[in-house]
């Protein structure tokens, strides 16, 4: 029979399955250059194939990406040629042609969805309902893939669905890149296609694979994108052009798109209020609480539950249980979608790259200082508010652990630190924060306060900076269990890949920059009608308040979009802080890398030692002298590889590169 290509590149060729890399923990098997009438002949073969489609998730799944470490709240020395812009169409340092990392192995992945989709129905030994799913599955991963392209290199080649006859010539086999808005219409009706036929849960054993709810999520992040600055009406993209010399970029602002933002979102959180599917994961307070760890009192928000609430919420154990394994994803309200066992994984290494040499970790991983100071003061308001009234202090150490003037500190610790918002002290890892490694079998490692000054075990030895560069390091992903040490174990978390906290953000975000009265179509075919409502972006963000224990944006904000927005994008900060390289595409999305990514990274004095003279010096904001921060307009888009370019003659560059 005639080989079809599904890829630009790729031709049909071998599907291989190692069983070393498949994240839904299944028996995989190896096709050498079968047929497609051979491969969708059996069951066995055709799950084969599907389970073959999910190494896209590999690649795509947004922990395994370099992003991840590669703008202005974490540093890791491996990502520095990321923070100074040492990269090209000629190197594209992890994304090397050799690198399974590569970003081009999404085309891997388009080509057998596309393949599957085509030719599961002549599987004789599946139900209807079977295939129905199945191909629901592998639309949602053909969407994940191009997202993956788009979100990084803009325009992308849109591979025909029927795929393309190998006896083409060279150069008719090579495609142009396609219009950023036809990309994004093409994802987001193959999502709102396989929402339309996934079921709305799965089992235990099927966590990793995609629900209604993900097919809706992933949809509302897609149109968020588009709809952002960076793609909506952009006149500095005006030079993205195919080989034809046709803009690819829209250059008229186009509010609707923020319109369908929303109304994704929307269709989520309805799908969600019908089947009670989703809300963000509350832990209540333990009876032996103490005052002084609770929210400092509000006489709106203290005695009423949640969402109204946080009368029943422990701030700080119910946003960092859902991220630490302390729950699972299973029994999470708040996860809608994981990529399994892989997620755990790649969240372990964090932990590896995170934790102190005392506890055998690699110590390397950074907290800038510009990510801690986003944190807000316990009582919502901002440091330099607090900074105002004498509340927010740079100056003195805690004298006694855990006492009611500052219930989350050990002693010893800068007061820079005290009475922080419960998300700091879930995600933080500052100098004199303690470590349980509770499941090492040595005494010694357990409840261990690290300190990072120079000369220490865990800070700068002479001129090696074998320690985190700014002296602040991450703590979102560790459990008290966590330890490398002897007997110890790292307990396995679940990869928030899309969680409901998000969604919420998605939604408020969008309707924030609505002046109009829109109609849009929901994933259903029925009409929405979305516009700017006070009451519908306060239903989404008080959620994220109160579970966080601070209390709620004012009236004079919801009104007032630019204050809003503005405020948003620090919730976005600090609510997903570390998770899906969400920072790194948002300050882009927004266009407000070029200057939040060009200001110099900060953090604490590394070269200051404990040292009870000049101990204070350690904590005086200072700039990173051996990272050179660099972000140009260029940049804004990731150039192809010279080697992609070669092999697609209709290939056309990203400006500038």
């Amino acid at each position: 029979m005639k080989r079809l290509l599904y890829s630009l590149w790729l031709a049909v060729g071998a599907i291989v399955c190692s069983s070393c890399a498949d994240y839904l923990d299944v028996d995989r098997y190896f096709y050498d250059q079968v047929s497609v009438d051979s491969a969708f002949s059996k069951r066995v073969y055709t799950e084969g194939w599907l389970h073959s489609a999910y190494n896209t998730m590999l690649y795509v799944g947004e922990f395994s990406e370099p992003f991840r470490w590669a703008s202005d709240d974490l540093y890791h020395p491996d990502m520095k040629d990321y923070q100074e812009g040492n990269y090209s169409a000629d190197n594209q340092l992890s994304d090397s042609q050799e690198s399974e990392s590569r970003l081009w192995k999404y085309y891997e992945g388009i080509r057998k969805a596309s393949t599957f989709i085509n030719n599961v129905d002549r599987c004789p030994e599946l139900t209807m309902d079977e295939k129905a799913d199945m191909k629901a599955q592998v639309r949602f991963l053909r969407a994940y893939s191009y997202w993956g392209l788009i979100r990084v290199y803009g325009p992308v080649p849109l591979i025909p669905l029927e795929g393309q006859d190998v006896n083409l010539s060279y150069e008719e086999l090579s495609l142009p890149r396609e219009r950023f808005d036809v990309l994004v219409d093409f994802i987001d009706k193959e999502l709102a296609e396989a929402a339309r036929s996934l079921p709305t849960k799965r089992t235990v054993n099927n966590l990793g694979r995609p629900t209604r709810g993900a097919a809706l999520g992933l949809r509302a992040r897609v149109l968020l994108y588009a709809a952002s600055p960076l793609f909506n009406g952009n006149t500095d993209l005006f030079n993205v052009k195919d080989c034809y010399g046709n803009q690819l970029v829209s250059q008229e602002y186009d509010e609707n798109k923020w319109a369908r933002a929303a109304a994704a979102a929307k269709d989520l959180i309805e799908l969600s209020k019908n089947a009670n599917l989703y809300e963000l994961y509350t832990v209540a307070p333990k009876a032996t609480s103490l005052p002084s760890t609770r929210p400092p009192y509000h006489e709106e928000y203290s005695n009423k539950k949640y969402p109204d609430g946080w009368e029943d919420v422990d701030p700080l154990l119910s946003y960092k249980s859902i991220f630490d394994g302390t729950i699972l994803g299973s029994k999470n309200q708040e996860l809608i979608f994981t990529r399994s066992s892989k997620g755990h994984l790649n969240i372990n290494r964090w932990n590896e790259e995170l934790m102190p040499k005392t506890l055998k970790g690699n110590n390397k991983l950074a907290v800038t200082q510009k990510m801690v100071d986003a944190y807000a003061m316990n009582d919502g308001r901002s440091i330099t508010e607090a900074a105002a009234t004498g509340d927010y202090v740079t100056e003195g150490f805690t004298t006694q652990a855990y006492v009611a003037v500052n219930p989350f500190l050990p002693a010893n610790v800068s007061l820079m630190y005290n009475n922080r918002e419960p998300r700091f002290y879930a995600s933080v890892g500052y100098s004199g924060s303690v470590w349980e490694a509770s499941s090492s079998s040595e005494t010694m490692y357990r409840n261990s306060q690290i300190f990072y000054y120079r000369g220490l075990n865990d800070g700068k030895q002479g001129f090696k900076e074998d320690c985190p560069i700014t002296g602040i390091t991450m703590k979102k992903y560790y459990n008290n269990e966590d330890s490398r040490t002897t007997g110890g174990y790292q307990v396995d978390k679940t990869e928030m890949t899309i969680r409901y906290g998000e969604i919420l953000l998605i939604y408020a975000e969008a309707l924030n920059e609505l002046t109009e009265v829109h109609h849009v179509t929901s994933y259903t075919g029925e009409d929405m009608v979305i516009q700017r409502d006070v009451d519908e972006m306060r239903y989404a963000i008080k959620r994220i308040r109160m579970r966080a224990g601070v209390p709620d944006y004012s009236d004079a904000t919801y009104k007032n979009p630019d204050d809003f927005r503005m405020k948003l994008k620090k919730e976005r900060q600090v609510e997903l802080f570390g998770e899906n390289c969400m920072r790194y595409f948002d300050l882009r999305r927004w266009k407000d890398a070029m200057i939040e990514e060009n200001q110099l990274l900060q953090g604490c004095n590394i070269n200051v030692s404990d040292d009870e003279t000049h101990i204070a010096d350690f904590y005086k904001p200072t700039i990173i002298t051996t990272v050179h921060k660099v972000f140009e307009q260029r940049m804004y888009l990731w150039p192809f590889p010279t080697y992609e370019l070669k092999r697609n003659v209709n290939m056309t560059q990203n400006p500038e590169w």
